[in-house]
């Protein structure tokens, strides 16, 4: 595990490096996220004029912009980063578990106009795919989280709206796109086969989290 509290990107960056695999917020196993690595400076803050500041929020677009790394929903529905070194084995088994879209599904509208159009912010995809009436955005994300699951569509960037001085706020939104087209697709190739990948994994995070429930850890990568 990590001896010293990470308080910088960069740091963060060379962290996901070393482990491979790291959610965002908790996992529900202690000491396997970004929030619980961080220095409590970097944790989200409510400011006395009713603002916030939460500099690993921030930190998140560098990170995936610079960080070579996948970044999703990867993590029971949860976001987190992935590592290039580790991407092949953890895309080999999630696409084993979680099948190409089935034909005239849903999904597979989605991805398909996805790779057609390019990257894409999540509310102009959503627009696209008819995901325009009451209550369909979070029917739409639901969507979204299942092909992230699968490791169909990951997250290139943060694109965030400026005032009139230019200046960003706001909590951003996902340019979403797919790992092929962000990395190529020798990147996703893995020449074990799901099973082994997955034990591969597992033996990893052992190494990091010794005393960690196996069931849990494989819950996750799940």
């Amino acid at each position: 595990m990590n001896n010293e509290k990470i308080n910088s990107c960069a740091q963060l960056i060379e962290y996901i490096q070393q482990i491979g695999f790291l959610p965002l917020l908790d996992s529900g196993i202690p000491g396997f996220s970004a929030d619980d690595q961080i220095v409590d400076e970097c944790r989200y803050v409510v400011l006395p004029d009713g603002g916030w500041e939460w500099p690993l929020w921030k930190w998140k677009g560098q990170v995936v912009t610079e960080g070579n790394c996948m970044y999703g929903k990867f993590f029971g529905g949860k976001a987190g980063f992935v590592s290039r070194a580790w991407w092949p084995d953890f895309f080999n088994y999630r696409r084993s578990k979680h099948p190409a879209p089935a034909e005239g599904s849903i999904e597979e509208a989605i991805l398909s106009i996805l790779r057609d159009n390019g990257s894409m912010i999540t509310r102009e995809l959503r627009a696209l795919c008819g995901f325009t009436g009451p209550k369909m955005r979070s029917r739409f994300d639901s969507y979204v989280t299942r092909l992230q699951a699968g490791c169909y569509i990951v997250t290139e960037d943060f694109v965030y709206p400026t005032d009139r001085h230019g200046r960003e706020y706001g909590w951003g939104w996902s340019l979403l796109t797919t790992p092929e087209d962000l990395y190529g697709i020798d990147a996703c190739r893995c020449e074990r086969t799901p099973e082994e990948s997955l034990e591969r994994i597992i033996c990893h995070l052992k190494t990091f989290f010794p005393e960690a429930n196996e069931k849990k850890l494989s819950k996750i990568i799940l």
